[in-house]
This record gives C-alpha cells, sequence and structure tokens, in this order.
C-alpha cells in the first residue's frame, strides 16, 4: 500500500446510478483510469453522458484545466467484471440491498488480485456485515461519499471490525488526492458518522412538524439560517468552543430529556413513499412541486454546489493553522 501517486492505481466503480457517476467524475478529475461497471443494464444507457456533463460543468466552474474528453480517455464503462482485473480499488456503490452486495462482492472476488482494496458506499449498513460476505475481510472497507461527490469535500473511511487499519489509513491519504477532507471511522456504528448526526435532526424536525410545533417551510427555514450558516466553517464541537461552552451545558441539562427518541419511521414520510414519491425526481415529496419546478430545483442545487465549494475551500479544516504559520513567517 506504498502507492499513493494517482496515476498508477487503477478504480473500479461498480454500480453507474446517479452517485456512481458523481464518484466516476471525481476519480477521473484526480487523474486516475477508472472502470466504470454498470450492473444494471439501462445504467449503460446514461453513465457516459451523465459523467460527460459533470466533467463539462466542473470544466466551466474552474475544478478542471482540461476539456472532457481528456478525462473520459481514462474511462472505460463495462458491463464484464472481468474487466475489473487489473485494478486496485473497487467502489461498490449499488443499491442498499445485502443480498445485491454480497452477489455484487462475488463476482469482485473471482477476478481482482488478493491484494485489491474493495469498499462499499453504503450509509446505511454496518461495514462489519459487509465485510463477512468476502474472503478475505482484512482489505475491505467502507468509502460513504456525498452526493455531488465531484464537489463536496465529504467522504467518510470507515472501518469493519476486522478490517486491516494500514488499509483503511492507506484510502483516507489517498482521499486527499481526490480533494476531500475525509474522516476515518475506526470502529464500526451503524451510520456512521455524519448519518447519525444527520439523522438525529431529521427525527427532531419529524417530531416538531408532526406535533404542530411548526410547518415543514419553518423547520427548513431554521435550519437553513442557523446551522447552514456556520457549518461549512466548523462542526459543532468548535461551533460549541466559539459561543461559549457553559451556555451548551446549561441548556443540555434542561433540553435533552425533553428531545423526541422514537424508533419507528415518521408516518409523513411513510405516507409519501407508499404513495410512490421520491422528491424532486418525480416532483412528489414533502413539498409541491410542478415538474417545472422540481427541474429548477434540481439545477439550482447543482449551481449551489458549485459556489458553496468555493467558498468552503476559501477555508479548509487548517485555515487557523496556516494564518498561525504566516504570522511566525512575518
Amino acid at each position: 500500500m506504498d502507492k499513493l501517486i494517482t496515476g498508477d492505481i487503477n478504480i473500479s466503480v461498480v454500480g453507474l446510478g446517479l452517485m456512481g457517476c458523481s464518484i466516476t467524475t471525481c476519480l477521473l478529475m484526480a487523474g486516475h483510469h477508472v472502470v466504470a461497471l454498470a450492473p444494471v443494464a439501462s445504467d449503460l444507457e446514461h453513465a457516459e453522458h451523465r459523467i460527460r456533463q459533470h466533467l463539462l460543468r466542473s470544466y466551466k466552474e474552474g475544478l478542471i484545466s482540461e476539456q472532457p474528453a481528456k478525462y473520459l480517455s481514462q474511462l472505460q464503462i463495462t458491463s464484464n467484471y472481468s474487466d475489473l482485473k487489473p485494478c486496485n480499488i473497487v467502489i461498490e456503490c449499488t443499491i442498499e440491498d445485502i443480498t445485491i452486495k454480497q452477489s455484487v462482492y462475488g463476482k469482485i472476488e473471482a477476478v481482482v488480485d488478493e491484494s485489491t482494496i474493495i469498499t462499499s458506499n453504503t450509509s446505511a449498513i454496518p461495514i462489519s456485515i459487509l465485510q463477512s460476505f468476502t474472503r478475505h475481510p482484512q482489505r475491505f472497507a467502507g468509502l460513504h461519499w456525498a452526493e455531488p461527490s465531484h464537489t463536496t469535500r465529504f467522504l467518510e473511511i470507515i472501518c469493519g471490525d476486522k478490517s486491516d487499519i494500514a488499509c483503511a489509513e492507506y484510502l483516507y491519504e489517498l482521499a486527499h488526492y481526490w480533494g476531500k477532507e475525509p474522516t476515518l471511522v475506526r470502529k464500526d456504528i451503524r451510520g456512521f458518522i455524519t448519518n447519525r448526526l444527520m439523522y438525529a435532526m431529521y427525527r427532531e424536525a419529524f417530531y416538531l412538524v408532526e406535533n404542530g410545533y411548526a410547518s415543514i417551510e419553518d423547520v427548513d427555514r431554521a435550519c437553513r439560517n442557523n446551522a447552514g450558516y456556520w457549518m461549512t466553517l466548523v462542526g459543532v464541537f468548535r461551533w460549541m468552543d466559539l459561543t461559549g461552552v457553559p451556555a451548551y451545558y446549561n441548556v443540555m441539562k434542561d433540553l435533552f430529556p425533553t428531545l423526541n427518541n422514537q424508533t419507528t419511521v415518521p408516518a409523513m414520510i411513510e405516507s409519501i413513499v407508499r404513495q410512490g414519491g421520491r422528491g424532486v425526481a418525480n416532483a412528489k415529496g414533502f413539498y409541491d412541486y410542478t415538474a417545472e419546478e422540481a427541474k429548477l430545483w434540481e439545477e439550482t442545487f447543482t449551481e449551489f454546489s458549485f459556489d458553496i465549494r468555493k467558498l468552503a475551500l476559501k477555508y479548509p479544516a487548517d485555515v487557523v493553522k496556516k494564518k498561525m504559520q504566516l504570522k511566525q513567517e512575518d
């Protein structure tokens, strides 16, 4: 695991839905040769177009310096698992179905070398469960990406119970070449870090709406104008440091006992899913959309992801350390 030069590493992405295509784009932008495998035949129809569009927008936004054609020359789209044979890293990005993932791992291990690192983009299934389906669980880890993967700084590297920590640390170092500020999760836990934080907030949001304390619009507005205001710069612990630790201690004593802790799925989301709602993807979600509005929300989110990236890059995790160094040099 001593190779960190991106051009020397062949990577495969198995699963070419929306996220699989943006992960592929990120890896191409980092200089890798990528074998993008579509287990679902219909994905072959859309994958190249999606990736090309991601690259074209990234070029227009200045994230890459060359036209899409240069990066696409490093891409192989296939449905044949034998094409994974030369890959050093495989990223499984299929749907959250254990049976399907187990089948995919068997097909991957049948062709790749024993030294090949296999990872999963799961956001919900513990890595320790998934690695139990493989012949060499020590070389298996989680890589939890966020959409759109080619613009966000987010990436979680997760160890399962049997993962080789050296493997995870290698992925952690490599992730910096992908433009990430990664998090290394050394002990497996369901939901990892970000989902455990976010779903606690989702649960409280449903509680507030379903029990009449606020509307959907008001809850969203509160998130945008409070947490959304500072979270690009700092996380929850730095925020408490910046704004006064004792105040949070005093509030926690009284507030924690009143927070919602239900373990069942909220009725609001169950109703939407049962009626076939998928959000802006089909204009049926928590908000009412016309087809045109849904399309404009998707376009606006894409625009926002590039704009917020530009702002966030001005304030990396080590921004204060760099300022301290400049002061010392002066």
